[in-house]
């Protein structure tokens, strides 16, 4: 058998320098795959198709608002050459928008307030404690959330009239808390179980009692999940149309929408476009200050169940 010896490095003359050969330069890192730019590309390309479907509408609206009849029909796409403020106080007045939006602060405040207040209560019995029946009653919340609001219009109205609630604003108020509440109680039980545990357990060995332990640990704790709910439930009750058409027939108290369909339908006998288009955006002008504002905790609260 022949052995392969490796030769001995030749020792080199005085004086004369060695040079070592140096370790071959590592590879430059790969850049991103063509693949993933053009994904990148398209699917910005979408969200900004998106932004300006959404918003080109909204801006248009305000700017019509502050034209008058002449100028939306002729230019309908130009700036207005002055701001024309008599619009929105003439729909203020004439059109009895101010009593609309009174009628809606006061219902939607109103089913608001009772919405969180009994949604969040419901939620924590059934995200905290185990009893039989819980998992029956949570899935008929689930189920409430897919029946159609429309199989139930004409009972609801016979149940609402004979219990005197018809053309009623606290009428309004509870059915608006009925509509609301599988929803409600729907996201706030899973956002109830994602938080600790330990918290109320050294609230109980203190001797809180469970209303004082809800209500001043638990209830803050829940904050972000609370605006976040409040915040859909806010859009939903505001826009509301059909409910308020059915069980509220009294001119008197009509809410922004039946408001601005009336005002709507009167424009083919008057014309008043200029305080129609006004009276549309005082109605978009609380859901987008709302969202602005909360906007932050409406993200915070859809994020907070994500990660225990």
């Amino acid at each position: 058998m022949k052995t392969t010896q490796t030769p001995a490095p030749v020792p080199a003359e005085s004086g004369t320098p060695v040079t070592q050969t140096a370790p071959p330069a590592p590879r430059p890192p790969r850049g991103p795959r063509p693949q993933g730019q053009v994904l990148n590309a398209f699917s910005h390309g979408i969200l900004v198709l998106w932004a300006i479907m959404v918003v080109l509408p909204l801006l248009w609206a305000v700017m019509t608002s502050f034209k008058d009849d002449g100028s939306i029909f002729g230019s309908p796409w130009s700036l207005p050459d002055k701001l024309r403020f008599d619009n929105w106080s003439r729909a203020w007045t004439e059109a009895n928008m101010s009593d609309y939006f009174l009628n809606t602060v006061l219902v939607v405040g109103g089913s608001l307030i009772g919405t969180l207040v009994l949604g969040s209560m419901a939620a924590y019995v059934l995200a905290r404690f185990d009893f039989p029946g819980n998992r029956f009653v949570y899935y008929l919340f689930v189920g409430g959330m897919s029946f159609p609001i429309m199989l139930a219009l004409v009972p609801l109205f016979f149940v609402v009239n004979n219990m005197g609630l018809l053309n009623t604003i606290h009428g309004l108020i509870l059915v608006y808390i009925a509509y609301s509440l599988p929803f409600t109680v729907f996201f706030l039980t899973a956002f109830f179980r994602t938080l600790p545990t330990s918290i109320a357990e050294a609230a109980f060995v203190d001797g809180a009692s469970h209303s004082r332990t809800f209500f001043q640990i638990m209830l803050p704790m829940a904050k972000p999940g609370l605006i976040s709910v409040g915040i859909f439930n806010f859009l939903g009750q505001w826009n509301q149309y059909m409910l308020p058409t059915v069980l509220n027939t009294d001119p008197d108290k009509r809410v922004l929408t039946q408001g601005l369909v009336q005002l709507a339908v009167s424009q083919g006998y008057k014309g008043d476009w200029s305080g129609l288009f006004a009276g549309l955006v005082m109605a978009m002008l609380p859901v987008l200050a709302a969202y602005v504002v909360f906007q932050r905790q409406v993200v915070q609260g859809l994020t907070a169940g994500a990660v225990k």
